[in-house]
């Protein structure tokens, strides 16, 4: 079902608008969560997102990907400079509202409609609240925005397929990563292609992780020329090189496993259980040939109460903290 947001984004909306994303810190500037900020990782491929900026609508955008974690963006400066530099990005297809929809103008029709607890806007003046970014409003919200401008919504419907992407993004984050480890003068060369081989699963990491997972922990699978050292931490966000090569940071997975699990469609419980995001569709978790997945999860037919593969080491399970709170599409 199609859930409908609001974004005030004024101070960084040009930089989201031509890149195509929302960028958010996780927390407040005093580690305070934010309902404004948990709403990135609620909003769902499909959603749809009101652009307010400059007292005015004057996008309409349409969510292409879940939300991830990534740096703050480097275009935006000086801009929010009390801003942590880790946050959620958002991929988003933007189309442009002619003629830009002012809510002051329509506050009498909007008002009754916005929502009595985290609105966007002040339901008296019709202006923007302070600290609300994305915020949830009602379908009713953004049919009004739309009976008053026009936005092409063939474009929109079909956006998102040539915006940002988690694959994309990763890629340019990595490589930016990669780029100040080659560069790194305190690491010896040894260790620096020790660092970027391991974002491929490769040498020392791999060997570490060979160490302590023998075979995939969602298939079973113990051919190694079939499996992904995958790290658990993703790289491009470890903050130490022994972060990057720590076998207990790494699992052994199949390609499809491990698209799910680096996308934070599945992750594991301390004890072992396999943890499903309710996101998931259950016919894709079918159609790639995890039945079990989607019986446990959806419960097609009878299953075990729970399914679990073995317990994880003290060291994993640090790791698997992470994964379940900044990773897991929950």
């Amino acid at each position: 079902m199609t859930r409908f947001w609001w974004v005030n984004h004024n101070q960084t909306a040009r930089q989201e608008v031509e890149g195509q994303y929302l960028w958010s810190p996780k927390t407040e500037s005093n580690g305070a969560r934010s309902e404004f900020y948990n709403n990135m990782r609620r909003a769902t491929p499909g959603d749809l997102v009101l652009s307010y900026y400059d007292q005015a609508v004057r996008h309409v955008g349409r969510v292409a990907d879940f939300a991830f974690t990534a740096p703050k963006p480097a275009e935006f400066g000086k801009v929010g400079a009390n801003w942590s530099q880790e946050g959620w990005l958002l991929p988003v297809f933007w189309t442009p509202v002619s003629p830009p929809v002012r809510p002051k103008a329509i506050i009498s029709e909007l008002a009754p409609l916005l929502p009595s607890k985290y609105s966007p806007l002040q339901q008296t003046s019709g202006d923007g609240n302070q600290k609300a970014y994305l915020a949830e409003v009602d379908h009713a919200v953004f049919e009004l925005l739309a009976a008053h401008g026009t936005f092409d919504q063939f474009a929109l419907s079909r956006g998102g397929a040539n915006s940002l992407s988690f694959e994309i993004v990763n890629e340019i984050l990595e490589d930016a990563v990669e780029q100040q480890i080659a560069s790194d003068t305190l690491l010896d060369e040894t260790e620096r292609q020790a660092i970027i081989r391991a974002r491929r699963g490769q040498g020392r990491f791999r060997s570490n992780v060979e160490k302590i997972e023998y075979a995939c922990r969602l298939t079973g699978v113990t051919n190694p020329v079939l499996l992904i050292a995958s790290h658990i931490k993703p790289w491009r966000v470890c903050e130490t090189a022994n972060e990057r090569l720590d076998g207990m940071n790494g699992l052994l997975l199949t390609p499809d496993a491990d698209l799910l699990f680096d996308r934070g469609f599945i992750s594991f419980a301390e004890t072992g259980e396999v943890l499903v995001s309710p996101r998931v569709d259950k016919s894709d978790l079918r159609r790639l040939g995890f039945d079990q997945l989607a019986i446990e999860r959806f419960g097609f037919e009878e299953a075990p109460a729970v399914w679990k593969t073995e317990s994880f080491a003290p060291g994993q399970q640090r790791y698997l903290g992470y994964h379940r709170a900044q990773v897991f599409v929950s």
